[in-house]
């Protein structure tokens, strides 16, 4: 007799891996009960138990000799005599040839398409699919142009733009909150200036230089212009390099400035050399900058450290969030209003779900609670955005900040590791000219 808590399907799931296989997992661990709840188990060909030969053998045979229960082919009929083991086996080795001949022509006809330029997995956050191409959808494509804006602009980092997002109520495709990882996939996706890309080797996993990754041009409309994508990938790699020289602190770190200071001819970063004692453009060291700024480290420190002084004592004006076009402004505060605009729906469902039964009273009210906090919180960005107060705060912030650092870098008793992560929690770059003898501070 069949009963249905004994039959076991994974739907939609690769037979090539039995640990990723949650359902036949779970028929294994019922067949060892004791007592055990069945004596056989049925399928309709060999290969649906197992596409890969060593675990059709490991588990076939866990079956026969801990739990007695044999594994029975309805379409495949196999006599209980020695030439069976053969035949089992050979059916089982064409099964999984099949399969590893079959992944290798899916991959073939997917690399054959991105050669092509045809985009072939689920559309990105920005896009749909229509029609086998990818289409624009505007309500989405102002959160990636002011994903990239607030970026390249360097208003915000990377997380400060998740959390910006997620607290203004945006949500991803799969209608969860935004994390750090889905800004630096978005920052990295050439789909938004009309490319596509694909690695049929393996999965990327945030290996954007993968040697095997094809690009392409596409036949989609980008959302993002060549400009803007380029000044983003520039900033994505001057982090990358700030990380890498971060991995390497400790007692390597011989000044809080290493990775900070950029040449002001050639704009590439000032190496340290001459047992950690000189700084000098590395385009000089490589032979493409003329102009050899090789400066004394205690010198540039003390340049840095007067200018960090004139900043927090008032003597210069400082200008902490960049200037954006009117257009930009407009952007976000569309986007804000927009958020503002969905609270009456979201009340609507809300007071529907309680009235089908569906929430209670409890988590009616708490939800309403959080409806309104959420419309205040909008308001308020709105207010923000057009009264100009983000620029007044971050101005007093800063200079805050700026006193505490320059007490930190100027205190003998204070170890470098710790003066290295300070300056670079504050300084975004410090570009130099010896030639004009001009120290340019940019705060983060």
């Amino acid at each position: 007799m069949l009963i249905k808590e004994h039959i076991y399907i994974d739907e939609g799931i690769s037979g090539r891996k039995a640990e990723k296989r949650p359902e036949f997992m779970k028929m294994i661990a019922t067949a060892k009960i004791k007592p055990k709840p069945f004596d056989v188990i049925l399928v309709h060909k060999f290969d649906r138990f197992a596409r890969s030969r060593e675990d059709s053998v490991v588990y076939k045979s866990l079956l026969k000799k801990e739990c007695d229960v044999r594994v029975v082919s309805i379409t495949e009929s196999i006599e209980d005599d020695k030439f069976s083991v053969i035949l089992e086996a050979m059916l089982e080795a064409m099964a999984e040839y099949y399969s590893l001949n079959l992944a290798d022509e899916v991959r073939k006809g997917m690399t054959e398409k991105a050669e092509r330029g045809e985009y072939q997995t689920k559309a990105p956050y920005g896009y749909i699919m229509e029609n086998k191409k990818l289409k624009i959808v505007e309500e989405e494509a102002k959160i990636i142009r002011l994903i990239f804006d607030k970026f390249v602009n360097k208003e915000m980092k990377i997380l400060q733009i998740a959390r910006y997002l997620n607290s203004i109520g945006i949500k991803t495709k799969k209608g969860v909150t935004f994390e750090k990882a889905s800004i630096d996939y978005i920052l990295h996706n050439p789909v938004y200036i009309g490319k596509v890309r694909w690695t049929p080797t393996e999965r990327m996993q945030k290996n954007w230089n993968h040697p095997d990754t094809i690009t392409r041009d596409s036949d989609h409309e980008p959302i993002i212009d060549m400009e803007t994508w380029n000044k983003a990938q520039e900033r994505l790699q001057e982090n990358r390099e700030i990380y890498r020289q971060g991995e390497s602190t400790g007692s390597q770190v011989r000044s809080w400035l290493k990775g900070l200071v950029k040449c002001g001819d050639c704009g590439r970063a000032f190496s340290l050399y001459s047992k950690h004692r000189y700084f000098q453009c590395s385009g000089f060291l490589k032979g493409s900058c003329e102009q050899s700024s090789n400066t004394p480290v205690r010198k540039l420190e003390e340049f840095v450290l007067d200018e960090l002084k004139k900043t927090y004592t008032g003597e210069i004006k400082i200008d902490v969030v960049p200037s954006r076009a009117d257009t930009n402004k407009n952007l976000e505060y569309e986007i804000l209003q927009d958020s503002l605009n969905k609270i009456p729906e979201k009340e609507i469902r809300i007071k529907t779900a309680y009235k089908d039964g569906i929430d209670t009273i409890e988590e009616y009210k708490e939800n309403k609670q959080l409806l309104t906090e959420e419309r205040e919180k909008l308001k308020n960005a709105l207010e923000l955005l057009k009264s100009g107060l983000i620029e007044n705060r971050h101005n007093n912030d800063i200079v805050n900040k700026i006193t505490d650092v320059y007490k930190l870098l100027t205190d003998e008793s204070v170890d470098m590791e710790t003066k290295y992560k300070t300056a670079h929690l504050l300084i975004e770059r410090i570009t130099y000219s010896k030639a004009e003898k001009v120290l340019k501070l940019t705060y983060k």
